[in-house]
């Protein structure tokens, strides 16, 4: 049976209610913000548990129960077997909602096997008051150095959900062998469903890059969201047996070789896309009436972007028509969502990650806020609005920069930093570095055709940036040549344009 309120491994005293923060004024609505829990190591997955306590998982291959109302803290599971990298670790996790019949816990996390392969397991475990136990693996799946996803969800239909990357290996997405870059579908015992679009496998749909969310919301409807390159992050409606894309379609069917493909392979369309890319986390379906604003939404958690998306549904839940956005910046990068049977809606930061930000992390982090609705405005007083949060500086930030220093925050500051410095081992410092300062064509020629990251020092690839135009890669190019310790001449736009039509004419 599982245990509501044990004391058992309990980490930390019962703390009061916590006080709101900050709040946001909607239409007709205002809503608190306040910290339920401080002091968590990238917590990756948060889903609200049968038990009426936020489950929890860390990056680092901890399980935890947390209590929101008081703020107690229980460990469940300390795995000893994880892949900890920039992205790979314990990932997603679900639990069953009939834990009398089922009382299972489904978690995904990175190891390596005996070939020192990293792969991605589908683990079910079992839950025993304060722990988790008897482990069954259900599914390995390709795992990498980034790309792997990943999300999971029990469905109404009581199906294994889950939402893989292609790992690394953009192949992997259109190869209906691999397991990669695919949505998966199972039974709670790991069997393969007899109705799935294809005997014997798990494949339910194929076609992503890396997925970072999954919900469903109403009538089943199952969404996901998608990072994108360089392009087109992505909020997905699963159907059966759909190809979603990639590598070839990125967001919309919109350029003549995409529209050729989408003709050829059926490719479904995302509901949403956004270029410069947001990095799109956790997601969950909004569908109380206990913030009226919000209900039929998609609530999206963001990472680069560091913000809360609502992304409000149509009737029927295929389409979106509306977008609202808050906490811009204020709590850092945002990795995943929950709702509460009540309404309250709660959300992760993710500020002791890989890719630390300016101005965070700050000593509360990671933390789990709530957002609620403030019924009693005397809670608010001495409180600062979300508005009154921002200041003035960072209201004028974006009008003080130049053209090529906007360019550089949208396209470049989330991997080599706002201020150039780099990710070691991982993304190059722009700091007084030959390659930025030295041969023009060469530089202009690495931004329009991308760099793929395979045998060099760093690990991760650089996207394409061609779809920018020639002014904008003019503009931001003599921004790094003029910034960082370089101290290079610019680029005009003819270079590039006559670099971009060499190119394509195989001269």
């Amino acid at each position: 049976m599982l245990c509501l309120y044990s004391c058992q491994n309990k980490q930390d005293a019962p703390s009061q209610n916590p006080s709101i923060d900050t709040y946001v004024t909607l239409d007709s609505t205002m809503v608190g913000i306040s910290t339920v829990a401080a002091g968590l190591d990238v917590p990756w997955e948060i889903t609200w548990g049968p038990d009426d306590w936020i489950w929890i998982t860390e990056q680092k291959g901890v399980v935890k129960r947390l209590n929101p109302r008081t703020g107690e803290k229980v460990t469940m599971l300390e795995l000893d077997d994880v892949y900890l990298r920039t992205t790979p670790g314990l990932l997603g996790m679900d639990i069953h909602p009939n834990q009398g019949a089922s009382p299972y816990v489904f978690l995904l996390y990175n190891s390596m096997d005996e070939d020192e392969a990293i792969v991605l397991n589908l683990v079910r475990y079992t839950v025993d008051g304060d722990s988790l136990v008897k482990p069954t693996l259900l599914l390995e799946i390709p795992g990498g150095k980034g790309h792997n996803g990943s999300r999971l969800a029990i469905s109404p239909e009581d199906k294994v959900i889950v939402a893989t990357g292609e790992a690394g290996h953009a192949a992997n997405a259109q190869d209906i062998h691999s397991l990669g870059g695919k949505i998966l579908r199972l039974n709670i015992d790991g069997s393969i469903p007899e109705d799935n679009p294809f005997p014997g496998s798990p494949v339910w749909s194929w076609g992503y890059r890396n997925q970072q969310g999954l919900t469903f919301g109403n009538n089943s409807r199952l969404y996901t969201s998608e990072h994108g390159q360089a392009t087109d992050d992505e909020i997905n409606l699963i159907e059966k047996g759909r190809n979603y894309g990639w590598p070839h379609v990125e967001g919309k069917c919109d350029g003549p070789e995409e529209r050729e493909v989408c003709a050829d392979s059926s490719v479904a369309e995302p509901l949403k896309t956004w270029t410069p890319t947001i990095a799109p986390a956790g997601l969950a379906y909004y569908g109380s009436d206990h913030i009226p604003e919000w209900e039929n939404s998609l609530i999206l958690a963001t990472l680069k972007n560091a913000t809360l998306h609502v992304l409000s549904l149509n009737d029927k839940g295929t389409a979106i028509r509306g977008e609202r956005t808050l906490m811009e910046k204020i709590f850092g990068r945002l990795r995943d969502v929950c709702i509460s049977p009540a309404g309250d809606v709660y959300v992760s930061t993710s500020n002791h990650d890989w890719k630390p930000q300016e101005n965070f992390p700050v000593p509360e982090d990671d933390r789990i806020l709530r957002l609620s609705k403030i019924t009693n405005e005397e809670e608010l007083s001495g409180v600062v609005s979300v508005r009154e949060m921002v200041s003035d500086s960072l209201k004028s930030f974006s009008a003080t920069l130049s053209k090529g220093a906007l360019a550089y925050q949208k396209y470049c500051a989330s991997c080599h930093m706002p201020g150039g410095g780099g990710l070691s081992g991982t993304f190059p410092s722009l700091e007084e570095t030959p390659v930025i300062s030295g041969d023009k064509k060469a530089l202009i020629s690495m931004v329009l055709e991308g760099v793929s990251g395979e045998g060099g020092d760093y690990r991760e690839a650089m996207p394409a940036f061609s779809f920018l135009s020639n002014k904008e890669i003019a503009e931001l190019l003599t921004y790094i040549r003029s910034h960082f310790g370089n101290n290079a001449t610019g680029i005009r736009p003819e270079e590039v344009e006559n670099l971009r039509d060499n190119r394509s004419t195989g001269k």
